[in-house]
């Protein structure tokens, strides 16, 4: 089974992952065992908005939401071979790349900085796992893509 077989399946569970990631809670935060969160990405985002952080919001959108969104795109019309597509993401891979990540690592800081604390307690959820293996997915088929484009 040759590399280019990975890409579509790749794509599509990342793609999967992205969009369990964003809607499932990143964690449960408990502060003095009476009071309980489970934060999804969009509920993090909507709260911000609602709350008056619009600039925080904003980035918090772009870098959690709309490039992971444009990654995957781009990705999976490139693995169709538009060319168009492929070299956006021969341009763009190394910007893209270096933020894919970004988001995960921000709520481990949070996890552990709840935990060093001791106001709080907090425990990754599944929307954590499904967001970094989106990541790691997309990572590696748009690492496949590229290196299929380099061969050919």
């Amino acid at each position: 089974m040759s590399a280019r077989s990975f890409i579509p399946i790749f794509l599509f569970i990342a793609t999967f992952s992205l969009a369990l990631g964003m809607t499932m809670p990143l964690m449960n935060v408990s502060r003095l065992y009476f009071f309980d969160e489970n934060p999804s990405l969009l509920g993090i985002i909507r709260s911000l908005w609602a709350g008056g952080d619009w600039l925080l919001a904003s980035i918090v959108g772009l870098f959690s939401v709309i490039l992971p969104v444009t990654k995957l795109a781009v990705a999976q019309l490139a693995a169709a071979r538009v060319p168009a597509a492929a070299h956006v993401l021969h341009r763009w891979i190394g910007f893209l790349s270096k933020w894919s990540m970004l988001d995960v690592l921000l709520v481990a800081l949070v996890i552990f900085g709840a935990k060093t604390s001791g106001l709080a307690t907090a425990i990754a959820q599944p929307g954590l796992w499904f967001f970094t293996a989106s990541a790691i997915l997309s990572a590696l088929a748009t690492h496949l893509i590229v290196r299929e484009e380099k061969i050919a």
